[in-house]
């Protein structure tokens, strides 16, 4: 029997419940499988009452994408802001990367096996709204990737090489860690982060 979230009850919007039992169920069972009646029973609506927020259920999992890249955006903006030089700043921005709650880490599994979805056109507006403002995350999160990493080739820090490169290849190995995370898995997130860090700065650095 599906249970129904906490809180669920009262008149005020339900957008946000709507996300969250839609990352749980597209993160943990996929999105194929996950039918769009049973997002509505977990919030405790009619399945009619969630195109009252979401236009689709493509809707809905473009709308985790968008917000988890804004998400990832920021926290890599402030990870930077106060490091003390290039290293320390790439360091402090690829731990960011992993300091998520579990249920975030579910929102980067879904946004990594999706990405296909910015490829091309939606057919509605607000699917299309929402691929658009996707991809212009993803290329604001490449070009500051690649001016952190510019920036230590400046400082000497790191060799000089294809900066937008060098940053594509880090961004791939800190994103492909969410196609086989598990929480409770075989490996914690710290001991994910320590991993990565050095294979980043093993490809970056000297």
């Amino acid at each position: 029997m599906t249970q129904t979230l906490p809180g669920t009850e009262g008149p005020r919007s339900k957008r946000a419940l709507i996300l969250t039992a839609a990352i749980d169920s597209f993160g943990q069972d996929g999105y194929e499988h996950t039918k769009w009646a049973r997002i509505a029973d977990q919030v405790g609506i009619g399945q009619t009452a969630l195109y009252h927020y979401f236009e689709s259920k493509a809707h809905c999992l473009l709308t985790i994408m968008s917000q988890e890249l804004n998400r990832s955006l920021e926290k890599f903006r402030e990870a930077i802001e106060s490091a003390a030089g290039p290293r320390e700043a790439l360091e402090a921005a690829i731990a960011a990367a992993y300091d998520v709650s579990p249920r975030e880490a579910l929102s980067m599994r879904i946004l990594q096996s999706h990405m296909d979805l910015l490829a091309t056109p939606r057919p509605t507006e607000k699917e299309e709204a929402e691929r658009q403002r996707s991809r212009e995350l993803v290329r604001t999160i490449e070009s500051e990737w690649t001016a952190l990493i510019e920036r230590g080739m400046r400082a000497k820090v790191f060799p000089k090489r294809d900066s937008r490169a060098m940053a594509s290849v880090v961004l791939a190995m800190i994103v492909s860690v969410w196609r086989w995370y598990r929480p409770g898995g075989r490996m914690t997130l710290d001991e994910v982060r320590e991993l990565m860090t050095g294979a980043c700065l093993r490809v970056v650095g000297p």
